[in-house]
């Protein structure tokens, strides 16, 4: 049985960049940590977006350009880069269909026992790939941990976590 950790858009921009946080940079070392005890397989994604970014839904309600493709920001932070090995899942929005379709295509070939994801942000994409995961494979327990995730603000990190139990994902604190 595999168990897989998704390490969520641990990239500069919400790091320190444009849409970073303190609580951001504080995480960072935590993730790594996390990542090379890390007994199972690793994925992570990567916030995409493109030049014309204000233009998009997205754009119009956050206007702060941010991951744009090939820029710095984009980037996933270095020490948490040199962990990977295989290429990150880009997504153009806050939750990946691919990295789904992805864990159900592995879940077909080889039972995967639980999925954990950590990272950013906890109220925005976290959330939404936990309840894409949940939705894909509802028979697979998915775990948060909390104290590998940072949020917008603290305020709805947690309400993202209170969420995130509702729907039966468990929070690990």
């Amino acid at each position: 049985m595999k168990h897989i950790l998704i390490v969520v858009d641990m990239q500069n921009d919400f790091i320190d960049g444009a849409l970073g946080t303190k609580e951001a940079v504080a995480i960072v070392p935590k993730v790594e940590d996390k990542i090379r005890n890390f007994d199972g397989e690793v994925f992570f994604t990567r916030d995409t977006h493109e030049t014309w970014y204000l233009e998009t839904q997205e754009g119009k309600n956050l206007p702060v350009p941010h991951c744009i493709r090939g820029t710095e920001g984009w980037q996933i932070r270095k020490e948490l880069d040199a962990l990977r090995k295989t290429e990150p899942i880009d997504k153009e929005t806050f939750g990946s269909t691919d990295l789904a379709a992805d864990l159900l295509a592995l879940h077909e070939d080889e039972e995967i026992g639980s999925i954990t994801l950590v990272g950013l942000c906890t109220d925005i994409c976290v959330i939404s790939n936990a309840l894409l995961l949940k939705a894909t494979l509802p028979e697979v327990p998915i775990y948060v941990d909390a104290a590998y995730c940072a949020g917008v603000t603290p305020e709805s990190h947690e309400n993202a976590l209170k969420a995130m139990e509702a729907c039966q994902i468990k929070v690990m604190r």
